[in-house]
Order: structure tokens, then sequence, then C-alpha cells
């Protein structure tokens, strides 16, 4: 396990993430809009039968006709706005999909665990932490102290607990405490980092799955992307 004091670099933020490729109809207008012909019918027929002694108010009538044009093209906008819902929802659906295969950072401080888990800090100030990682069922597996540096940090656990006990896959939770040198608590940020392995696009917003847990697009804080240097290392650079 190690606190590498440089995150990786990331390429992208996304707080806003996305949303789902559902199919969405438009709302059908049964009722007013579909009965303008109708009303325009009766009401000349109205007017041409009106009483002589008693003729109608067309000036009623008129502003009734242009109260009623009103509610129809408010009617034809909702239909249109609703078209251009499922055109973005499809955009955001294929947004999420060009995150598959990813490695990304989401805030939260439980991560799957196989093989190795990492997690991200974001220090406050200079400080001394104790990390512990509890395993599933509320047992510690692990727990450490570290210097942090003001801002971000890397923490990725090899799977060993302190007795050298290598523990098996499944969801752990890293929590973090830490102080200064004057003994005040320092306020540490945990963030979750993982590679994206699929996206369900059933789902309304469109979830990302990283390590058996799902996310939505807005909740993603940094995309890292891990580069291949000539010497066959691997490393992460700016984009």
């Amino acid at each position: 396990m190690s606190v590498d004091s440089t995150m990786p670099s990331t390429v992208t933020s996304a707080g806003a993430a996305a949303q789902n490729n559902t199919s969405t109809k438009s709302s059908s207008s049964t009722g007013i809009a579909d009965n303008f012909q109708t009303f325009l019918t009766l009401l000349t027929t109205q007017l041409q039968n009106q009483n002589p002694l008693d003729p109608l108010d067309t000036n009623q009538f008129t502003q009734q006709l242009v109260q009623f044009a009103q509610v129809e093209q408010q009617l034809k906008a909702n239909d249109q706005l609703s078209a251009l819902v499922a055109l973005q929802k499809t955009a955001q659906s294929t947004q999420a999909l060009g995150f598959v295969g990813q490695t990304i950072s989401v805030d939260g401080s439980t991560a799957y665990f196989n093989g190795a888990a990492t997690w991200n800090f974001n220090a406050a100030a200079d400080c001394n932490s104790v990390v512990t990682i509890s395993a599933p069922n509320g047992e510690t597996a692990y727990t450490g102290s570290y210097a942090l540096t003001a801002g971000n940090a890397s923490f990725m656990w090899d799977g060993k607990g302190n007795d050298g006990t290598q523990w098996p896959p499944g969801n752990y939770k890293l929590s973090i405490t830490a102080k200064d040198t004057t003994g005040k608590d320092v306020v540490v940020t945990t963030e979750v980092q993982g590679v994206v392995d699929s996206v369900d696009m059933t789902a309304d917003p469109a979830l990302l799955s990283m390590g058996g847990n799902t996310y939505t697009i807005d909740q993603i804080k940094r995309v890292i992307r891990t580069t291949v240097d000539t010497g066959g290392g691997t490393g992460t650079t700016d984009s």
C-alpha cells in the first residue's frame, strides 16, 4: 500500500454530467388542439345564426378565438420541447458510452477491491493522517499513518492487512483522520478511483458501472488517462 503525493493528472472534469437514451414519445395533444377546426365551425355557425334583435358580441368571440389559438400554439411548443429532450437524452447516453474503459474518480469512500483499490485525497493543509480501511463486515482490514501535504494525493491498497493477511475481493470503506502540527483537525476529502467497465443505457439517467458500483455522469470529478511510455512503463499525462 502506498500514498502518492501527486494524484494522477486529469484530462477532464465532469460535473455534469448526463443522462439517458430512453424512448420518449411526444405527448399527444388530444383535446383542445385536435378540436380546433371543430371550434371554428361551431363559432362560424353560431355567428351565422345569431338573433338579429340580439346580435352576439363579435369582439368577445374574436378574443376567445385568439386565446384558443394561443393555447394551441403552446401545446405544439410542448410537443417540440419533448422532442428536444429526447434528442438531448440520446446525446447524453452517447457521451456516457465514451467513459467505458476510462479511469474515473468520483466522490466517495467505498471502493471495490479486487487485486488493488485506489482512493484520492485532498488535504486542506499539511498534516499527519491515520488511514483506516474497513472490510464489508465492518472489521478493520488495515490501518496506517501517513504524512500528507496540502493538495491532492492518491492512496493505493494492495489488499494486505497489518498482519500480512490477504483480504478477499469486496467493497472496502476508507476513513481518514488528520491533524496539523498544532493538533488541529484538518479536513481531508476522499474520492474513489476505478475503471468504468460498462454503461446501463436503460437507466434514466445512464449509469456507469465501476467495480460493481454505479454512478451517474454528474458524479464524476475527474477522468484520468494512463499512457505507456517508450520504455514499456505506465504513467499519467495531461491532455
